[in-house]
């Protein structure tokens, strides 16, 4: 039997979780500030709670995805007695101390907590194609797993709450700091005529050589020793180089490669220039100091 499910803030992306647990076929109770967003909802099967306390007894799972954890809590502190014997799964972002300081509330009044992070938009709800980080009680997880595979794939971090959301910011570095040099690759190629999308075709085939550096450098970083024995950063700096100079010669902004080529020379002073790319995290963890 499919479990109850309660959704509690219907924007775009709680309205998406909502369809994803009734197209699941989960009993879905729905509330939200402004009443009139759960209409939609309605007339597709779930059940409009009248009250936030109608809405969270109505459900084992409580999944709450609003702006902010302040939010969350102004939604929740009222009927925190209501929580008890149940699993409230905070969708809401947040950083990492939030998490912790929202898990220890959740335990106070008698509930088992998760708190995830939803790594797509609310188009991409209800694909096993994404990710659902969760990090909290192992035995919500564990119960409740199924259940939220109806959003996405759930995946397991850990006990620490604050888990989710550190992970969820990392890898929104990352994207942010992958698409920029997308962005500023298709502007470099686009300068001689080269179509973004033509461009593109070649960039994610590299992408896949790069995520294979990651897994070479991931265990170098964990051990504290970064071997050059694939390029050094003597290497690097020079090829550097070469990118801020096209990127100078078509008149392009040169503030992402200068970024880079700065990084990489003060490591390169520090000593790190016979080891690989990775050894930049010791300038990253120190600081900026290598």
């Amino acid at each position: 039997m499919n479990t109850a499910v309660t959704v509690l803030g219907l924007g775009q992306m709680g309205s998406a979780l909502a369809r994803a647990f009734l197209a699941a076929g989960h009993a879905t109770t729905v509330w939200n500030r402004s009443a009139a967003k759960a209409g939609a909802l309605v007339a597709e099967g779930a059940v409009r709670a009248e009250s936030v306390r109608e809405a969270v007894t109505a459900s084992e799972v409580v999944v709450v995805c609003v702006t902010t954890y302040d939010d969350a809590h102004a939604v929740l502190g009222p009927v925190a007695d209501a929580l008890a014997g149940r699993t409230l799964v905070n969708l809401t972002s947040g950083s990492p101390e939030q998490a912790r300081e929202r898990a220890a509330w959740a335990a106070a009044h008698g509930a088992d907590y998760l708190d995830g992070a939803i790594m797509t938009t609310p188009p991409g709800i209800g694909s096993s194609q994404f990710m659902l980080l969760c990090s909290g009680s192992p035995t919500a997880f564990a119960a409740h797993r199924d259940t939220l595979a109806a959003l996405a794939d759930p995946v397991d971090l850990g006990a620490d709450p604050a888990l989710a959301s550190l992970y969820d910011t990392a890898l929104l570095g990352l994207m942010w700091a992958s698409l920029s040099g997308w962005l500023h690759g298709a502007a470099l190629t686009g300068s001689e005529k080269v179509p973004a999308t033509r461009f593109t075709e070649v960039a994610t085939r590299w992408m896949t050589a790069v995520g294979g550096f990651m897994n070479t450098y991931a265990p170098q970083v964990d051990a504290g020793r970064y071997p050059g024995d694939d390029a050094t950063l003597d290497i690097h700096l020079a090829t550097i180089d070469h990118l801020v100079h096209a990127s100078e010669a078509r008149g392009l902004d040169t503030g992402l490669p200068t970024l880079l080529r700065d990084a990489t020379a003060r490591a390169v002073a520090a000593g790190h220039g016979r080891d690989s790319y990775a050894a930049l995290i010791e300038l990253i963890r120190n600081g900026g100091r290598a």
